[in-house]
């Protein structure tokens, strides 16, 4: 991780002054345990996760970029902080704000998170389904396995549009190793 984190370190920034660093894939392949592990390999950087923002189920992945886009990306752009309403998923409701500073890294972390106008780097994490789905229903309860199964295949359906993982500067597996078929 020491010599992924001096190669992003030697990147030119993408977003303003910031280095962006977008970790996505699919829900429940590993991505916010990755973001950590590289946060703390750049240094301890910040990490803003799609998670902190509501996403609809009925509107898909790329619902809620907009507001990460508005709130935080297009004022580091200008060299501004940026900040934004944490979503307290629990109380379905928003719960304080955060602050993203201007810094020389910033990790982003989620499902469609991988937006070549503002990213340097871009790692894709990926498991199999079956380890996915137990992990997402492990996490939020069974009760939500029909709207996971439609939310993967939303998500399916807006990677393949997008082609995600094929822009990805590196694969990684769940597992944190990469995938060498998949790395460049």
């Amino acid at each position: 991780m020491k010599a992924l984190a001096a190669r992003i370190a030697a990147l030119a920034p993408s977003c303003g002054p910031v280095r962006l660093v977008a970790v996505d894939g699919p829900a429940g392949s590993g991505k916010t345990t990755y973001a950590g592990r590289l946060a703390d390999a750049l240094g301890g950087v910040q990490v803003v996760h799609s998670d902190d923002f509501p996403v609809p189920w009925e509107e898909g992945p790329g619902a809620w970029f907009h507001a990460l886009e508005s709130q935080v990306l297009e004022p580091l752009s200008r060299g501004v902080d940026g900040s934004f309403l944490r979503y307290d998923w629990v109380a379905g409701r928003y719960r304080s704000r955060v602050t993203v500073p201007v810094a020389p890294v910033l990790i982003i972390e989620g499902v469609g998170t991988a937006r070549p106008a503002y990213t340097a780097f871009t790692v894709w994490v990926e498991a199999p389904f079956p380890v996915r789905m137990k992990r997402v229903l492990d996490r939020d309860g069974p009760a939500l396995e029909p709207q996971w199964v439609r939310w993967f295949a939303a998500e399916d359906a807006w990677f393949a549009a997008d082609g995600t993982r094929s822009r990805a500067d590196l694969i990684v597996t769940s597992g944190g190793q990469p995938d060498p078929s998949g790395s460049h």
